[in-house]
């Protein structure tokens, strides 16, 4: 979809198949579990989904502040597309003018009417949400991202999975972990690819990695043995399943400490572009929740990998002598 200068786009991955992620939008008991950022305590909705059928949502932030928008439904295709008017303005007047400085008094309608656009698209089992937001001006869609925008919705759409995550019966068995890189999406895919520059980054604080082999294809093999700090090796084997550039890998992961019980699971890695920077989500399916709980209490492995995505970053950010590491036997 082509965009505008006084467009927002945002396109994400959501782990559900179309139909259930179409109804978390039309159904007002799902969509106030995942609507707004995470900041928020409390929404609530009324939703007639039809053509001239009207939309309320009202978010209340921990302060007691309320941010009411309303609008109207122009499109309706079921699991296809959905567009509405975004009305904003009973939203308080200190927002408004945060908005529009000086606005004229009575003027409560600084942002103009929004027009939003929601298409939905299979994507294997998953589905394709892109979300085009149209406004009066540049000026304003400038202020609308200055103040947010962009974060919030990408809060919501994290909420929007792990809802699709618990409804489909894995909740209890996935680790979801995301990071804002500060890179474009094909420099951050090349990262992740190369095994000159994975080895460059890949593990938690202070550990080392050596790859013996990593051919990365469908059917392809990668194996790697990662090297603490207190000298424990951790070998680990993977097969990839998906390869998909720039946008999404798929493996299926076996390995573990030396002597220890092993980790077995499904690993996505979805890069999605955000602003000049990229959005990297590592999604983790494991074969039972006490698989899942026990890497995460053996291994860490929550925190492992928010500090292996902000090790990437940094080398990423900083260049090829950040960390040093080994490939070969």
């Amino acid at each position: 979809m082509p965009v505008a200068a006084d467009a927002f786009l945002m396109v994400r991955t959501v782990h559900a198949p179309r139909a259930l992620v179409w109804q978390a939008w039309t159904d007002p008991k799902l969509l106030v579990q995942w609507w707004g950022p995470r900041a928020l305590t409390h929404c609530e909705c009324a939703l007639d989904v039809r053509v001239g059928g009207s939309h309320s949502v009202t978010m209340q932030m921990p302060d007691g502040t309320r941010y009411p928008i309303r609008g109207e439904y122009l499109e309706v295709l079921p699991m296809q597309r959905l567009v509405m008017t975004m009305d904003c303005t009973d939203h308080p007047a200190a927002w408004h003018d945060m908005i529009r400085p000086g606005r004229a008094p009575g003027d409560n309608n600084a942002p103009g009417i929004m027009v939003q656009t929601v298409q939905f698209e299979d994507d294997g089992d998953r589905t394709r949400l892109t979300i085009h937001t149209r406004f009066d001006s540049i000026k304003i869609r400038n202020a609308m991202v200055q103040l947010g925008m962009n974060q919030g919705w990408s809060e919501s759409v994290e909420k929007l999975n792990e809802q699709m995550a618990a409804l489909t019966g894995i909740v209890d068995r996935h680790i979801v972990i995301s990071r804002a890189i500060k890179a474009p999406r094909e420099r951050v895919w090349a990262a992740m690819t190369d095994p000159l520059q994975v080895v460059k980054w890949w593990g938690p604080t202070g550990f080392s990695t050596t790859i013996v082999e990593m051919d990365v294809r469908v059917g392809g093999v990668w194996k790697h043995t990662m090297h603490g700090p207190d000298g424990t090796d951790y070998p680990n084997k993977s097969i990839f399943k998906e390869v998909l550039p720039p946008g999404r890998i798929v493996y299926a992961h076996a390995g573990g400490k030396v002597g220890g019980k092993g980790a077995n699971f499904v690993s996505t890695w979805t890069f999605e572009e955000l602003g000049e920077g990229t959005l990297l989500t590592i999604r983790m399916v494991f074969p039972t929740p006490a698989d899942r709980d026990h890497v995460v209490a053996e291994y860490g492995a929550i925190e492992g990998g928010r500090q292996t995505l902000g090790r990437l970053d940094a080398y990423l950010t900083q260049g090829d002598g950040y960390n040093q590491a080994v490939i070969g036997e």
